[in-house]
């Protein structure tokens, strides 16, 4: 195997592995309460984790932002930035969730204003909002160790906090929940748990194996990989329109009744699992991407490019294949609703075009977080929010969840469209 494919995918499996595994901490909240004898318990739990999924995934650009100019710090061997990076990142997050719990109340009456949970799950999903926001120092205190680790290129080390964190969940949520008798409040507890305990570990691994890094800091011979606070503002809002398009395209399919969102769900289902596997490789672009660059070894950074297209092409030819066989089978594995099985045959095929329409631009997000080229992703999430939306507006009357998943594949298409060009104009012909 070529060298730079093994140096890939030692980066990408890991993570592909710690993807994997993040659903297994909602699904084993999900189990635990499903067992409780009211379905009001799982509602609160769904409620609660998507309230926090939507707030975290805002300040993503703690992970992103580390892990692209860690990388480029380590590139040009400055060991003095490679410290300073995580130290800044870590007390912005600290910041942050310092802000969050703070502002909890009017943050749970904004997301209880959005969601719309029903009278008899709103009680419960507060309480499970109120112990798990606590959480928030040690859930975005990860994002910056996490981005830290994949810009040294050690993506082992989340790969082992992600199985602990699932392990340490299960065991303290059962422990609370059947042991002593709580309910709701075991399984936030739980959760808060598994986090801290997660921080602590990525903690440990940090001081045994980069302590002599931070005891030995040197002084930084000046930051070059652009400008944090601006890196930081693209990502957020790039983000802010990822949002926006995923919460529109939930709340359009609810529009056209229970049976079509059901659908739409487990059609999306499909795509997190691919999503879950071209995350890897997009990892393996910011760490490989963000080192070379910083490096300043085009060559290097050139093939790295061109074989992490390489592997997006088998993966996603592996994927259609999977999904245009195999699509309706994996549909009734997800439900067993007749009426869902029924309405998923008219829009299936939609499903085996995903792949092929959104692979670019998960190979370029991990290029562009690498070497900081966050003004060409904000720009190509912008086109492709407004695409996305025109494109529903002019068909929704006429073809239905036929025209939101024309403009979900055209919003995911886009996006890799305009980082193409953008690469090839701006990036390429300043390097």
């Amino acid at each position: 195997m070529n060298p730079r494919d093994r140096q890939i995918l030692q980066i990408a499996v890991p993570m592909i592995v710690s993807n994997i595994t993040v659903p297994l901490l909602g699904l084993v909240d999900v189990a635990i309460v499903g067992h409780m004898g009211s379905a009001v318990y799982i509602g609160a739990v769904a409620v609660g984790s998507m309230i926090f999924n939507l707030t975290y995934w805002l300040f993503g650009f703690l992970r992103m932002g580390t892990s692209g100019m860690t990388a480029q710090a380590m590139g040009r061997r400055d060991l003095g930035d490679v410290t300073r990076i995580l130290v800044r990142s870590a007390t912005l997050a600290v910041g942050i969730a310092a802000l969050l719990i703070v502002l909890q109340t009017p943050l749970r009456w904004l997301m209880f204003w959005l969601i719309k949970p029903t009278e008899d799950v709103a009680p419960l999903a507060a309480t499970y909002f109120r112990i798990v926001i606590w959480g928030a120092p040690a859930s975005l205190t990860l994002f910056c160790l996490t981005g830290w680790y994949i810009g040294m290129q050690n993506t082992r080390f989340p790969m082992f906090v992600s199985i602990m964190q699932n392990m340490v969940n299960i065991g303290a949520s059962l422990t609370l929940v059947y042991g002593l008798g709580m309910k709701i409040e075991g399984v936030a507890l739980g959760t808060v748990i598994a986090q801290y305990v997660g921080l602590l570990m990525a903690v440990g691994l940090l001081v045994r194996y980069y302590g002599r890094l931070f005891r030995g800091r040197r002084r930084s011979a000046g930051h070059r990989g652009g400008d944090g606070f601006a890196v930081n503002r693209d990502i957020f809002l790039r983000t802010v329109c990822l949002v926006a398009v995923n919460l529109y395209f939930t709340a359009a399919g609810a529009q056209q009744g229970a049976v079509i969102l059901s659908v739409n769900t487990v059609m999306l289902q499909l795509f997190l699992f691919f999503s879950y596997f071209m995350d890897g490789f997009a990892y393996a672009g910011e760490a490989m991407g963000g080192h070379f660059h910083g490096a300043r070894n085009d060559a290097a950074f050139n093939e790295t490019v061109r074989r992490l297209f390489g592997w997006a092409l088998i993966v996603t030819t592996a994927f259609t294949l999977l999904y245009t066989v195999g699509s309706m089978d994996i549909v009734r594995l997800l439900t067993d609703e007749p009426q869902v099985h029924a309405a998923a045959h008219d829009y299936i095929w939609w499903i085996w075009l995903v792949p092929a329409a959104s692979a670019a631009a998960f190979i370029w997000d991990g290029i562009f977080v690498g070497i900081t080229a966050t003004r060409g992703m904000l720009l190509a999430t912008f086109v492709a929010t407004v695409t996305f939306g025109a494109v529903y507006l002019l068909t929704k009357d006429y073809i239905g969840n036929d025209g939101l998943w024309l403009a979900q594949v055209t919003y995911l298409a886009m996006r890799g469209i305009v980082q193409t060009i953008w690469y090839r104009l701006r990036i390429i012909n300043a390097r």
